[in-house]
């Protein structure tokens, strides 16, 4: 929901409506308005949740077109009224209806919702992975009657190109009387100006409020392109047509026609009467006229033509008369060559020559005697053809003259005949004349009341439609108080009690009882401690409610919470997630990051998402749990994506079919893990739990994609992993992402090569970013690397609490693997302090099996991750890998000497022979 409206504000001669750009966020039941859709950062916001309205209906026709046709007003119940106005009455309804069903939709899902949910205040929608299936749509419990009346109060309508996602694109309505500045949001709107003129990365740090219904600015469609070229084709022709109707004010000139170019009469005629009517229909004349001078043009053309077709007749009759002439210069050259070489000498041969030349002579001047009488008997045939013209151009003005006259004597008749018509009706006229006035203002006055009467109908309907809404929404406001004051007085009574029992408990621990009897105080202990190692199952929701403290069994992704066979590690774990609750409570008042998501994600629905600082930023801050399926796919496909090209359709579950049908070696131990890799997790915790199968597959997959790997213990825990939230063929790509393009080769072969080495570059890194902590380690010779080595194989898998393993798992399937170095360091420098008042390794050793659990705080792990420890550059841990990645290798082959060097030992000497190994003994 969002749109245009004027919005009244401002003090004194500066007060009146100013457009703003309205977006209704309905997580919080927020009208946020901005000066525009580009703006960043809203100038304010009205609460809808605890908001009324109204309007006033104006009287029909003056009123009607007036500043306050389309003006309604929001209450809020600190007394202040917001005057908000649409640019028609229909934008209006359309507002307040949809800011009625928004305000009821949100005060019956805040009914609804469980207080003891610790998740994103904003029902989410999975579509992938396991934890899809733990997300159950909220119940609303409506009150039916109401929604019935509500549905027969509703006002149908529909919006204008001002209200929508389609609005953005359209210029924001302007109110000239209005000055589009607010003293009051001054900031706010030079932040605004100033986030557009910054300088670097302006791409990326474009921001757009948007909400859940995101929007998007359209292009123009096909049609639309189709009918603004057919409207500038009209508009050519109108100035072309213009253009020769001021040429010429009489289109055709009877005294200049062609006489190739005569026209019937009729047409002569016709033409006439349109030339003469035009004065009384514009659009006829305008259209007669355009024939007219189309005729012309093509009258004109044709007489052109026929002069061109003379004109090359001509020519040819020159050109065969030069032919003839030249054919007889030729001759007579030939015939002087001829004479000349015969007959040298004999004068009266050449005498002959002249003799024949002169008949020749002859003969030429009586042919061109003859064209030229040919010529004279044209040039009288033309003659004669001019004054047949002249003759039909005098009997056409003859008959025009003609009809002239009769148009004059058929004018003057209905002169005649209307001077007759009104004499007789002039009497009936005056009469009839009142009782037409008299019914036409009847006729407006109920016009006018019939309108009023639809307006204060529609007004009726819609403030019922409020009043029932406020009622039911004060009725549902009533039951929470009265379920809260219930709620506190259960509360209030087991304060009382808790605090009778802790009094009798002080009294034991300071009176203790030797005797083995059990006093009533023990009994009171132990009823305490199962009170408090009680966790909230579905099985007794009607507790749940009296008990605000009660920890849910299983957490959003699935891992058990409270664990079932220690009871001190039971209270331990119980007060982890305490304060982990308390954690997610405190960061709920703030901004929460959801809004930046939802910005980011509606900005890139018209165009694919690309890696941007913005992007990475938000990923590591941590991505929400409603679009990790989505942003994890979406990495996992930017890694492998050149795998993925390369392999045939169906390349998974191709894979799936050999590794089931044929003999796979890894099965085996993959069968045995199966059980072993998630146990506090209720998707892995039976055979009959569905991630199993779907663990099973990725692995068999995954191990006859890569025989070189196959199944390497670690590798259960990553897919299991991915499988919370990606689909089966999706996991299997997360996991050839890590196996394959992540990590370095042998990582998880049998020797563990590349691991081996990335703990010697690990402790690289503590001697310089932890010199400290480093130093403390190496005085009391604590490898703390047998610790690290599994952060580093399993990425964190069981060694953090859950909200921080999936940020950790947002970075790293980004980034990748450097995000490891940069959480083993953070989580060291968290308990920096704390570690260095141990004074022995023992103590050291022990702290170091179980200190990553003490941490809960995300937001300040990422904060010394991503920002204490920078600079941190992949150059210096790909320069560190590969330096001690050839010690490793030097140091694997002596110890694979002196193996062998002990084998062979051992096989010559008799006494070590009967030594065997605790492998072989087992075997």
């Amino acid at each position: 929901l969002c749109g245009y409206l004027q919005k009244l504000s401002g003090k004194g001669p500066l007060r009146g409506f100013r457009s703003r750009w309205f977006v209704f966020d309905p997580r919080r039941c927020y009208l946020y308005y901005f000066k525009g859709p580009q703006e960043p950062l809203p100038l304010g916001h009205l609460d809808i949740a605890s908001a009324c309205f109204s309007y006033h209906q104006p009287e029909a026709g003056a009123a009607a077109a007036g500043d306050e046709a389309a003006a309604f007003e929001v209450h809020s119940p600190n007394g202040a009224v917001a005057v908000l106005k649409a640019a028609t009455r229909q934008d209006m309804t359309y507002w307040l209806q949809e800011l009625q069903q928004k305000r009821w939709e949100y005060c019956n899902n805040l009914d609804a919702a469980k207080r003891d949910s610790r998740t994103s205040p904003t029902p989410s929608d999975f579509s992938k992975g396991l934890v899809a299936k733990d997300n159950p749509g909220s119940i609303l419990s409506q009150n039916a009657s109401a929604e019935r009346a509500r549905n027969i109060l509703a006002v149908e309508t529909s919006p204008t190109d001002l209200v929508g996602e389609q609005a953005a694109s359209q210029p924001a309505p302007v109110q000239p009387s209005a000055i589009n500045f607010s003293l009051k949001q001054w900031s706010t709107e030079i932040k605004n100006s100033m986030s557009s003129l910054r300088k670097g990365n302006n791409e990326n740090r474009k921001s757009v409020f948007y909400t859940t219904e995101e929007w998007e600015l359209l292009d123009p469609t096909p049609k639309d392109l189709e009918d603004s070229m057919a409207l500038e084709e009209k508009r050519k022709h109108l100035a072309e047509g213009s253009k020769g109707l001021t040429s010429s004010a009489f289109p055709f000139d009877f005294g200049r026609i062609p006489h190739k170019t005569r026209r019937p009469l009729k047409d002569m005629i016709g033409s006439s009467k349109n030339r003469n009517s035009s004065d009384s229909s514009p659009t006829e004349w305008y259209s007669g006229n355009g024939n007219r001078l189309v005729s012309e043009l093509q009258l004109k053309y044709q007489s052109q033509q026929e002069e061109l077709e003379k004109l090359k007749k001509d020519l040819l009759s020159q050109k065969e008369l030069v032919r003839l002439l030249q054919q007889t210069v030729r001759s007579s050259q030939y015939d002087k060559y001829f004479a000349s070489r015969l007959c040298e000498g004999v004068p009266k041969d050449k005498l002959e020559l002249l003799h024949q030349k002169d008949d020749q002579i002859l003969g030429l001047n009586n042919q061109l005697e003859k064209l030229n009488l040919e010529k004279d008997s044209l040039q009288q045939e033309v003659k004669n053809l001019k004054c047949k013209v002249g003759e039909l151009n005098e009997q056409l003005g003859m008959l025009m003259e003609t009809i002239q006259a009769k148009d004059e004597v058929i004018m003057k008749l209905s002169r005649q005949l209307s001077e007759c018509e009104d004499n007789t009706s002039s009497q009936s006229g005056a009469v009839n004349s009142s009782m037409a006035t008299c019914t036409n203002k009847e006729l407006q006055e109920l016009d006018r009341l019939k309108d009023n009467l639809q307006g204060y109908k529609t007004q009726n309907k819609f403030l019922n439609k409020e009043i029932l809404e406020l009622s039911a929404l004060r009725r549902n406001a009533e039951a929470r108080e009265r379920e809260c004051q219930a709620k506190y007085t259960s509360l209030e009574a087991k304060l009382c009690q808790i605090e009778s029992k802790y009094l009798i408990l002080l009294q034991e621990m300071k009176t203790p009882v030797c005797s083995e009897e059990q006093s009533p105080a023990r009994e009171v202990i132990t009823q305490l401690l199962e009170d408090a190692l009680k966790a909230e199952t579905s099985e007794q929701p009607e507790q749940a409610f009296f008990k605000p403290h009660l920890v849910s069994e299983y957490d959003i992704y699935g891992f058990q919470t409270v664990p079932e066979d220690d009871d001190e590690e039971k209270l331990v774990a119980k007060s982890r997630a305490l304060d982990l609750r308390s954690l997610s409570l405190s960061e709920n008042r703030e901004i929460s990051t959801g809004v930046k998501w939802e910005n980011y994600l509606a900005s890139t629905m018209n165009r694919e998402m690309m890696r941007c600082v913005e992007l990475k930023n938000l990923i590591r801050s941590g991505i929400p749990h409603e679009h990790r399926s989505k942003m994890w796919k979406w990495c996992v496909n930017l890694h492998v994506k050149k795998f993925k090209d390369s392999t045939i359709p169906g390349y998974f579950q191709t894979l799936l079919q050999n590794a089931l049908e044929k003999q796979n070696p890894a099965s085996k131990q993959i069968e045995l893990d199966l059980l072993r890799t998630l146990p506090n997790n209720k998707h892995y915790s039976s055979q009959t739990s569905e991630g199993i199968q779907k663990l099973r597959n990725v692995l068999l997959a995954f191990s006859w994609r890569n025989p070189d790997i196959g199944y390497c213990q670690g590798l259960n825990r990553l897919v299991a992993i991915a499988l919370l939230y990606l689909e089966q063929e999706d996991a299997f790509w997360c996991l050839v992402t890590i196996v394959e393009v992540f990590m370095p080769p042998d990582y998880y072969t049998k020797t563990l090569l590349g691991s081996q080495v990335d703990q010697r570059v690990f402790k690289d890194l503590m001697s310089e970013k932890l010199p400290r902590l480093h130093a403390h380690f190496e005085q009391y010779k604590v490898d703390y690397t047998l610790i690290t080595f599994n952060w580093f194989l399993v990425v964190f898998v069981d060694s953090v609490v859950s909200d921080i393993l999936f940020k950790i798992w947002d970075s790293f399937l980004y980034e990748g693997p450097k995000v490891i170095f940069r959480f083993a360091l953070a989580l060291f420098k968290y308990k920096e302090e704390e570690i260095l008042k141990l004074q022995d390794s023992m103590s050291i050793f022990k702290y170091l099996r179980y200190f990553t659990r003490t941490i809960l705080d995300a937001r300040k792990l990422t904060s010394i991750a991503f920002g204490d420890l920078n600079p941190f550059p992949l150059r210096q841990i790909r320069n560190r890998r590969t330096y001690h990645l050839e010690k490793v290798r030097l140091e694997l082959t002596e110890l694979e000497a002196i193996r062998e060097d002990f084998l062979r030992e051992r096989e010559t000497c008799v006494e070590k022979r009967d030594l065997i190994s605790d492998d072989e003994e087992d075997s």
